[in-house]
């Protein structure tokens, strides 16, 4: 088996990867396809912490524009994240591999209060780590959440899965002539205002040097070939490559 280009990984998913046709909340199809990158990867010898959004289930922004205090909508929104977080958990131990839910937000009878340190044992055992409630308090989303976590379990990576192949200068689904970026730094992405990952996200990769990947997860290999160190989807970085400091 071949080694690894990342030991630990931290993949943010967001919560339309998981929804279905007509309206459906999960698409278990969906949830079987990302089982299957995510036993391969384990199989490789990564460790793998996981976030995931919950935009299948609920919005905070739609919700505010319906009159709910934004501190409400936004905790709605983390505990929806942990009936996705759940869901894989259940797909992925179906599937034969241990899994660990940690919540920001305390809910013993469903999953483990986030500790840090228990997390990163977990990982060192082997059982993915799904991270759920965002950081546990409003105003920050789950790709900050993401970013946060990712460097506190010390992993080499955020691995963005989405639903395109990687960074566009503008929305590929609206504009197919949109310019694809193989390559990009953090300031570039800032300065140009790309909709990659919220600023805080962005400028907590920034400043603890942690390389960013963008692609495309619904092309199951993708996952696979860029964890064997192929180019795939969009790698964000402080420096392009052979610039001092990379």
């Amino acid at each position: 088996m071949a080694q690894p280009a990342y030991r630990r990984i931290l993949l943010k998913l967001s919560g339309e990867i998981l929804a279905g046709a007509g309206g459906y909340v999960l698409d278990w199809s969906a949830l079987e396809s990302i089982t299957r990158q995510i036993k391969k990867a384990h199989d490789m010898g990564c460790e793998i912490g996981i976030v995931v959004g919950a935009g299948n289930i609920f919005r905070g922004r739609d919700a505010v524009g319906h009159g709910v205090d934004p501190p409400s909508a936004d905790t709605i929104g983390m505990l929806a994240t942990t009936i996705n977080a759940l869901s894989l958990q259940a797909r992925f131990e179906a599937a034969g591999l241990h899994t660990r839910v940690l919540s920001a937000i305390r809910m013993e009878q469903v999953c483990e209060p986030y500790i840090r340190r228990r997390a990163i044992r977990h990982l060192e055992k082997g059982r993915v780590v799904i991270f759920s409630a965002g950081t546990g308090n409003p105003y920050f989303t789950t790709d900050t959440a993401a970013v946060l976590r990712a460097v506190e379990i010390h992993s080499e990576v955020v691995l963005k899965g989405t639903r395109v192949d990687g960074i566009f200068s503008e929305d590929p689904e609206i504009n197919p002539k949109a310019a694809f970026f193989k390559d990009i730094t953090f300031q570039e992405a800032l300065e140009r205002q790309l909709r990659i990952m919220d600023l805080t996200a962005l400028t907590l990769c920034m400043e603890n040097g942690l390389p960013l990947v963008v692609f495309n997860i619904k092309n199951e290999g993708n996952l696979e070939r860029l964890l064997l160190g192929e180019r795939v989807g969009t790698l964000v970085r402080r420096q392009r490559e052979g610039e001092k400091g990379t």
